[in-house]
């Protein structure tokens, strides 16, 4: 009863299998080892290995204390030695300030972009006029994008001023302006005819819940069983972006679906979980959308995320209060709602031309 994957008996490793990533678990042959394992996993035995395997994600990483994958071995091999305790520092800067996995990713790669173009330069002994010549290097000839820049900006910031502790950036360097684009979505007779050409019960309710709640991709697939109240009829939305939790109403609509697809389905822990268990891949989502675009005959260029944008440019158009629309989003800012008014056609609609 008190077995956990601490147990010293169980060892873990990551490895390939047939070229996708995989955890490899072993352990002295135990009918109570093997039984815990089976109850908490959906774990396979490869005979050939002679050990267990699991798909290498982070519900598995967290489950067997592993450290996250962050960056791949490929990424260190390009960087000089004398910069790769930087790297290491600056990891560990931003694990210990709690920012999430993906920060955690974008930021390593961007800051280790410095680091191949430095050589055998420590990184630490680099001028402001050098940072500026780089930044200006990334603009005229790697060519990057304003969010690209903002990007690579913000992560060498994040080095001197949290890791060197450096003053608030020490020298000017302009940031490209970004574009103000309005946010991608689709009108309701498409959101319509996007689910309605989904015929898979479990990848139609993920569609559901994604445009009825406005939720993030990542917010959809970290949902929990136990996160939904059908009593109140509440979603809690834990841990979404900037760490912040919610509770959304459940659409009233999807309430026998959600029990029929348990009693069919039957997931353990997370509402979604993959073909051997654990959450469902933010990678599976997003190809169950683009699918589902091309069933119903869809040719915009839009991803998962345009299902949020056109929950929210819905609520407005029915007149919604924008902010209930901010609280369900869960946006810090009204300002970051805001960007949904262009988009409605509510009162565009009562405008008339003066042809």
């Amino acid at each position: 009863a008190n077995m956990d994957f601490a147990d010293k008996r169980f060892s873990f490793e990551a490895g390939e299998h047939q070229g996708k990533r995989v955890i490899w678990i072993r352990f002295p042959y135990d009918e109570a080892l093997k039984t815990y394992l089976r109850a908490n996993t959906n774990a396979w035995w490869e005979k050939s290995v002679k050990a267990w395997r699991v798909t290498d994600n982070r519900h598995y990483r967290e489950l067997f204390g592993m450290q996250l994958r962050i960056v791949g071995k490929e990424v260190l091999t390009k960087i000089h030695p004398v910069n790769r305790p930087a790297l290491q520092r600056f990891q560990e800067q931003i694990a210990l300030k709690g920012y999430s996995e993906n920060t955690l990713r974008t930021y390593s790669i961007e800051f280790a972009q410095l680091l191949y173009v430095l050589k055998a330069h420590p990184v630490n002994e680099i001028t402001d006029e050098q940072l500026r010549s780089y930044f200006l290097y990334c603009f005229h000839k790697l060519k990057l994008s304003e969010n690209g820049m903002h990007s690579r900006i913000n992560a060498v910031k994040f080095y001197f001023e949290q890791v060197l502790h450096r003053p608030k950036m020490f020298f000017d360097i302009p940031r490209p302006k970004k574009r103000q684009q309005l946010p991608k979505m689709l009108n309701k007779r498409e959101v319509h005819r996007m689910i309605e050409s989904t015929k898979n019960p479990k990848h139609q309710l993920l569609l559901k819940l994604c445009y009825g709640m406005g939720l993030r991709v990542s917010e959809v697939v970290n949902l929990k069983i136990s996160d939904i109240d059908s009593h109140t009829m509440m979603v809690r939305v834990v841990q979404g972006k900037g760490k912040k939790d919610r509770v959304v109403p459940l659409p009233e609509s999807v309430l026998d679906e959600l029990r029929d697809y348990y009693k069919t389905y039957r997931p353990k822990e997370f509402l979604f979980e993959g073909q051997h268990g654990g959450q469902y891949s933010i990678r599976s989502a997003q190809s169950v959308f683009k699918t589902a675009l091309k069933k119903a005959g869809i040719t915009k260029s839009i991803g998962i995320h345009g299902l949020r944008h056109s929950y929210a440019t819905h609520l407005l158009e029915t007149g919604t209060d924008m902010r209930f629309i901010q609280e369900m989003l869960g946006h810090h800012s009204i300002k970051t709602t805001e960007k949904y008014t262009p988009v409605t056609n509510i009162s565009k609609s009562k405008i008339k031309s003066p042809l």
